[in-house]
Order: structure tokens, then sequence, then C-alpha cells
């Protein structure tokens, strides 16, 4: 006989943080050996050194500059190395760039210019989730050509068909949904499209049965992805007493709020258009091009990078011009 055990537990000593009002239960529990394991892990590297102005726009200095063309010419070269290093250090300037710079021949130039644009996007227009910490690069990349955390349209396992046609990844379970027998589908009809996330109906008897057991099951799932990306549990922006009241929540939950709608607008608007110009090498198993979740950018903490800020080094990312 063999016996195999999941290791899913932490060992003592755990420690507390109240989230909410006392008596209520919201709390978080951590484990401090595992907390300086994610620290070390999420460091903010050290920033490129500063330059003196060349006095010029860069897009009087070089040709075909799209982004960034109103910035100093030695600024915009400072960045560049630091992209380099955050997206590409292996691969260094070769991984967009040919022996002409000014070429759009590799596709992995046409992504980065549409990623540089989304970055600016995500600062200027999406404070209401990233505040003035904002985003770069390294925030989803770190150090990786492709970030590590992306996803692509989910095929499912085979199936008998008939009633059971429809089993939208139920019972498979899988690290989506917390290793969960909840459906694992939960990207593309919330991050993706827009459908309804909700558990229960907002009335005792709801005219209309908008909360089924499948949109049930689905929101469960949902939620499981963002305990994992976060490392975080449910009363971290929920009363789990009444998990649908706004005024027993936690400010956590309006911050994620704005970001389920700020993910969907980054697939919508950047991610999928850009699928055609992907190779087919990197596309899903269905055709689809990478998308970006809650994991890409948190990385199993409740702030990407702790909530540190590399924007003060980088302002040049911080608007959308």
């Amino acid at each position: 006989v063999i016996l195999i055990i999941l290791d899913t537990f932490s060992a003592p000593p755990l420690k507390a943080v109240q989230r909410g009002y006392r008596g209520t239960g919201m709390d978080e529990f951590y484990q401090p050996a595992e907390l300086k394991k994610q620290a070390a892990a999420n460091q903010v590297p050290a920033p490129e050194d500063k330059v003196d102005l060349a006095g010029q726009k860069s897009s009087e200095v070089y040709s075909n500059v799209k982004v960034l063309g109103d910035l100093d010419a030695n600024e915009f070269i400072r960045l560049m190395t630091a992209i380099t290093a955050w997206v590409s250090p292996q691969q260094g300037c070769a991984y967009c760039h040919t022996d002409n710079p000014a070429e759009d021949t590799l596709y992995t130039k046409v992504v980065a210019r549409r990623m540089l644009q989304m970055t600016k996007h995500i600062n200027a227009d999406w404070k209401p989730h990233v505040a003035a910490t904002g985003v770069t690069c390294y925030t989803c990349h770190r150090g990786n050509p492709v970030p590590q955390n992306i996803w692509f349209d989910e095929k499912l396992p085979p199936h008998a068909g008939g009633f059971a046609q429809a089993a939208i990844g139920k019972n498979t379970p899988s690290s989506v949904v917390g290793s969960a027998s909840l459906p694992n589908d939960v990207f593309k009809p919330f991050l993706e499209e827009a459908h309804n996330i909700r558990v229960a109906g907002t009335t005792a008897l709801p005219e209309n049965p908008q909360a089924t057991i499948k949109q049930t099951e689905w929101t469960y799932g949902l939620m499981m992805h963002f305990s994992e990306s976060l490392g975080v549990n449910c009363t971290y922006c929920h009363n789990s007493r009444s998990f649908s009241d706004w005024s027993q929540s936690t400010p956590a939950r309006g911050t994620a709020w704005y970001g389920i709608r700020m993910v969907r607008n980054l697939n919508v608007e950047y991610l999928d258009p850009l699928t055609s110009t992907f190779p087919a090498a990197r596309l899903g198993p269905h055709g689809d091009g990478p998308k970006v979740n809650c994991l890409t950018c948190h990385q199993g903490v409740y702030k990407p990078l702790f909530g540190a800020s590399m924007l003060g080094d980088y302002p040049e990312l911080a608007d959308n011009k």
C-alpha cells in the first residue's frame, strides 16, 4: 500500500493580523518563515544609474520611436537598458531588435511596444487599483521573457457527451482553483468576458434565477484563484457572516472590484488583439494568445512586490502620454 500525503498544512508558529472588527473572525494567518521566503523573492532590482540629459527627444535621435518619443534620448536608453534587465537578461537587446534597431521585424518588438503602452495605461487610468504604486515591466516579467503566470483558453479533458458534455473542468482538480474540484475555466468568463460574479440572489425569492449552481461554483473557483494569487483567505475582503454585504467588507474588496475590471480591460484591449502577432508556438491549444490574471502581477503576495514602487525611478512609465 502506497500512502501519499499532500503537504498542504502550515507548520507552527502562525501569526495573525486582524482585518475586521473584533469578534468577526476576520483574521489573516501567516507563517513567518514562509513570509521571509516571499520577501526574498519579491525584491525590487536596483535602478539603473542616472544619466545626464541629452537635450533632445528620443524621437529626434532615433528612428521609428512610436512610444516614449517625447522622452529625453538618454533617459530613453536608460529605460531600454532597464527593460532588457527586467525582461530578457539572458537574450539581451537582440530579443526585440535586429542589427537595425528601427526595424519592426521581430514580433517581440511589436509586442513590447504594445506592452509599454499597456503599462502606461495601467498607471494612468487604473489608479483605483494600482494607486500611486503602479507597475512596471518587472512587476510581471521578473527576469523572464514571458511572464511565468499567464493563461490560455482551457483545454478540458474528454467527456462522455450527453448531459455531461458541458463539464467545464469540474471534478478534475486544478491548481487554477486551489486544487479543488471546481470549474477551472474561470478566467475566460470573468477576466475576459463579463459574466456576473455572484453566489446567491439578492432577494429570498428572486424572480429570475440568475445565481445558478453552475454560476455559484464558477464564482467559488474564481475566488480560489484570488486567494491563491494574493496568498490570502476570504476574510481579506469579506466578512464571512455576509459575503455579499459591502458595508461589512474591507476596503480591499473595492480595490479587487476595480482589479477585476482592469484585468478584463487589459485582456480585451491589449492582449487579445495581439493574437495574430504571436507565432504559433506562443499560442494556446485553441489558438488564442496569452492573457493575464491576478497571479500574473501578484505572484502569491497581497501586493505585487509587497507594495514597493519602481515608478519613482522610472516616472516616464507613470503617465499615458
